[in-house]
């Protein structure tokens, strides 16, 4: 008796080892750099035909951005609400808001010299550019009075990234307080982080499509005389951002969390492709969590508060390329700066940069504070801004890295403080 052909449409057990061996067993990150080198061509040679595609990539950051706001709500939750002891909340939160500040303000540092090296500013013609208007930054008090939403759940419905973080932190911390009998709520959260996990490892599935999507629209409306027209001031950041990477965000590790450095460079490469493909610090958050605890060893009561927080306060790339366009305006508007008005100007960078929401391009709407401390006219601001944005996208993605491995090398680094890292897990090689 001969077996019966199997039904039609159905799939053979050939199809299912080819599937396997050429998709899911790739490592998601060679999936998507892949992704992202056929974008680039793609885009080459279609130009601005590949308009027409860019909805997948679209698609893509809906699908992640819809899960942030659950997943920060139920993770800080969770993790606030696992700590046991309500003091930790204290340490783990304090010290983490206090490396992010650190590396926020040792970027601006670094963004400054890079443009004194590069001198990015120096000689440009403005002739022919049209300017941008920008609005104004809200001032710190109002940016810190934010922080606390007036109705939580608009702040759920809306996307409100630090009110979600400030209600959900008071959640945790009144089942914490409570003791057993918010046990069955604790657990149900945990239950919940869980399944928003799961859906997001889901989602970086379709990852590789979105992000061939993207990169083919960007290099088909930008190009490469992107890269000639404002070269200088791209080398400068890109320069500045792997300084900060690799000295800094690796510094940190070595010196102050003990660790060695290549783990955490060989394991990070998920969430770095989703960051510079994306250029969204929210839309990489999902990944990110999930290479901390999966990839580095971070545990979930660090991972969920950290994380969550550096989405919006940890700004590294941010306030580096605030930072760099800083001295390109006093540069190409020929201002001497005085030591006192540098200081100003990396002061207000770090407040300005904290208060950046993590979306693309987000940091050029937040330039005009900085610059008005050290005596740019708003006319001249809109000048600045109406020469960087048409290549901003490309620029975003850069600093959308140096965003992300901040995050991730702190959240490492307050773990090995707290007890909370599994450094065997850290020093092993991912399985995937």
């Amino acid at each position: 008796m001969t077996d019966s052909p199997p039904p039609a449409g159905a799939e053979t057990p050939a199809k299912r080892n080819f599937v396997q061996r050429w998709w899911f067993d790739v490592v998601l990150w060679k999936r998507i750099f892949l992704a992202l080198v056929l974008g680039a061509i793609v885009g080459l040679l279609l130009g601005e035909n590949a308009t027409a595609i860019k909805w997948l990539g679209d698609l893509f950051i809906r699908l992640i951005r819809m899960i942030v706001v659950p997943l920060v709500f139920v993770s800080i939750v969770s993790g606030v609400a696992g700590m046991g002891d309500p003091r930790r909340l204290g340490s783990i939160g304090g010290k983490t808001i206090l490396l992010y500040f650190c590396t926020t303000a040792i970027a601006v540092c670094v963004g400054m010299l890079f443009s004194t090296l590069f001198q990015p500013g120096a000689g440009v013609d403005f002739a022919g550019v049209t300017p941008q208007a920008v609005g104004s930054a809200p001032p710190v008090s109002e940016q810190l009075l934010g922080i606390v939403p007036l109705n939580p759940i608009e702040a759920l419905a809306t996307g409100d990234i630090l009110g979600v973080i400030f209600f959900a932190i008071l959640v945790g911390a009144g089942i914490l307080a409570i003791g057993e009998r918010g046990q069955r709520l604790a657990d149900l959260f945990a239950d919940g982080v869980e399944v928003i996990l799961y859906i997001t490892k889901l989602v970086m599935e379709v990852a590789p499509f979105g992000v061939f999507a993207l990169m083919a629209w960007v290099m088909g409306t930008a190009g490469l005389e992107v890269f000639v027209h404002i070269f200088l001031l791209a080398a400068a950041l890109v320069v500045g951002c792997a300084v900060q990477v690799l000295l800094i965000h690796g510094g940190m590790l070595r010196l102050l969390a003990k660790l060695p450095i290549w783990p955490f460079f060989r394991d990070i490469p998920d969430a770095v492709m989703v960051a510079f493909s994306t250029s969204s610090s929210a839309a990489t958050l999902p990944v990110a969590m999930r290479v901390a605890e999966k990839n580095l060893g971070v545990s979930h009561t660090v991972a969920s508060t950290a994380l969550p927080i550096g989405t919006t306060v940890s700004m590294d790339g941010t306030a580096l390329y605030i930072g760099l366009l800083t001295m390109f305006a006093a540069q190409a508007f020929g201002l001497d700066l005085t030591p006192a008005q540098l200081l100003l100007a990396g002061v207000t960078t770090v407040l300005v940069a904290v208060g950046t929401a993590p979306i693309p391009s987000a940091s050029l709407f937040m330039l005009a504070a900085v610059l008005t401390s050290i005596g740019v006219t708003p006319e001249q601001t809109a000048l600045v801004v109406g020469f960087v944005l048409p290549f901003d996208r490309l620029l975003d993605m850069t600093r959308t890295v140096a965003n992300n491995t901040s995050d991730l090398a702190v959240a490492v680094t307050v773990a090995k403080w707290e007890g909370e890292l599994d450094e065997a897990s850290y020093r092993a090689k991912p399985v995937e």
